[in-house]
């Protein structure tokens, strides 16, 4: 049976992307690998053996251009209202929070912030099947 274990995104700017991933998710460096073109940082947290790896292009000095086809990259929470408030007083510029019901009852409540890079991140209420 397969475990997922990383995802990667490709960032501009390393420091950029290691601090917001550090202050928005208590995420931190796990392994940095420097190769002659490239780097790759992992960054994970005790919650999860989840890893998030950032690829660095050396050389690169255009944004990275998403398309239609990214989605976005998901994380749990225990107080969502919180978060939101800590994620706004660091100037991260979380979006509203959102509820879903269905059928009378609470499915998700979420809100999506955006990294440095333009990447989504939905961060959602430890609930029902998001924990």
């Amino acid at each position: 049976m397969a475990k997922t274990i990383h995802s990667m995104i490709r960032v501009l700017d390393e420091t950029r992307s290691v601090e917001f991933y550090s202050k928005a998710f208590g995420l931190a460096v796990a392994e940095r690998l420097d190769f002659e073109t490239f780097t790759l940082v992992y960054m994970s947290n005790g919650e999860s053996p989840f890893e998030l790896e950032l690829t660095i292009n050396k050389g690169r000095a255009e944004p990275y251009q998403l398309g239609d086809g990214y989605g976005h990259l998901a994380v749990s929470v225990d107080d969502l209202d919180g978060e939101h408030a800590r994620l706004g007083a660091l100037g991260l510029e979380p979006g509203r929070i959102v509820e879903f019901n269905r059928e009378g009852s609470l499915l998700a409540r979420f809100f999506f912030i955006t990294d440095p890079d333009d990447y989504k991140i939905e961060v959602l209420q430890r609930h029902g099947r998001f924990k």
